[in-house]
Parts: C-alpha cells; structure tokens; sequence
C-alpha cells in the first residue's frame, strides 16, 4: 500500500491489499462467514490433488483428503451461486419466517480456484512467483513502487528508541515511571504497565545475564537438565 505515485504526488484512490487465511476447514470457522454474507472479499482456494497424509478409515465415505477437498470445491460453488429465498423455502418449508433471511445468500462473490498436482517446492514456488507477479502488476497499473517498505522502516527507527527506553529501565536502573517519555501517552502507559508487571512477576532480571543462550538452556532456570 502507498500513498504517493512514483513521481511523489498523493494517490487519490485505496490501493494494496489486506492478505489473510488459514489451511483448509479452520478457515471455515473463522472469517467464512464474512466472505459468504459479509462484506464482498475476493478469495483465492488453493486446492492439491495428491494429499500428503491422506488416510481411509473403514467405514468412511470417503478419506481426510477427499473430506476437504470436498469442502474446496462446495465453498468456491457455494459463493458464486449463493441460496435464493425460494430455494430456502424449498429445502425447509418450516423454517420461521424471521429465519429466512439469514438463509440467504447473495452469490455471485469473487473468487479463484487454483488446483495443485501435488505440494511440494516447486509448486510452493509457484505460488510464491504468482503472488509476487500480482503485486508486481498491481503496482505498474497503479504506478506505485510495490517494493519499497518506508512504513516499515519508521516503525523499526521507533523501536531503536523504545530498546534503549527498556535498556535504561531494566539494565541501568532508571525509574520504571519515567519510561516512555517522548512516546504518545497510550505506549507510555502500557510501557510502564509491562515494566511494572516484570518487576512485580519477578522476570528475567538482567543481572543474571548468561554468556551465551545454551548457557541458559542447561542451567534451565536454576535446575539441572540432561541434554542428549
């Protein structure tokens, strides 16, 4: 997302996008409600024929694979085609009136169905090159730079500042109170409410300082471990 063109003046228009999502039906009981009802969110199913733990336990219609790429295909089915009102009545002419709205669905939601021979390197790298050719062209379209990360580097410029307000506070003994200073007052806050909550947990003091981490991994707090 930028604010400015190439040649520095103000977009006047949103661009970039906000990425999210989750592996197979986890996603279902998270946000996709929202896709189906919502908001309209483009969606992009990625789909692999070849499962690499696929199991059939007898009795089952079918194997955990084939369970969810069921649930791939239906989804992506059910978002372009939605439910109308007259389907709902059909499937349950009982359903209270108050009910069948929210039994509706609008259909026609954007999204893109991509089916994988099989996941392994080389088809996570072709994800990762058409992921990185959109964003690419959305910035040539745009005529942003897709690349840059100015956003990202004044947030690390204030966390430069706010390691040396820890630094100051936990190693060198300045009062927890003060701590923040030069920070809006919400950060100072939860600053000192983290600082005040480490001092009274009785955290890690910086004075029991270890020479290196497996120092600190055998001596496992004060105890003894036997690392194999």
């Amino acid at each position: 997302g930028k604010g400015v063109f190439l040649d520095g003046s103000p977009v006047p228009f949103a661009t970039g996008e906000i990425v999210f999502g989750e592996p197979g039906t986890n996603g279902q009981h998270s946000f996709y409600q929202l896709i189906h009802q919502g908001r309209p969110v483009p969606c992009d199913f990625v789909g692999v024929c070849i499962g690499q733990q696929a199991v059939y336990l007898d009795g089952e219609p079918v194997s955990n694979h084939d369970e969810l790429m069921s649930n791939f295909f239906a989804q992506a089915d059910a978002l372009a085609y939605g439910k109308t009102l007259d389907q709902v009545r059909e499937e349950d002419p009982e359903l209270p009136e108050e009910l069948l709205p929210h039994k509706v669905f609008q259909g026609n939601r954007p999204s893109l169905s991509i089916l994988l021979p099989k996941l392994e390197a080389y088809q996570i790298g072709q994800l990762l090159c058409l992921y990185e050719h959109r964003i690419a062209v959305q910035g040539f379209v745009w005529g942003i730079n897709s690349f840059d990360q100015w956003g990202v580097e004044l947030g690390k410029v204030l966390a430069k500042r706010m390691r040396q307000e820890l630094s100051e506070v936990r190693r060198d003994g300045r009062p927890l109170q003060t701590a923040g200073k030069g920070f809006n007052y919400s950060t100072s806050r939860m600053l000192q409410t983290y600082l005040q909550n480490i001092s009274e947990g009785r955290a890690l003091l910086y004075k029991d300082a270890f020479s290196d981490p497996f120092e600190y991994f055998n001596s496992c707090v004060g105890e003894v471990c036997d690392v194999e």
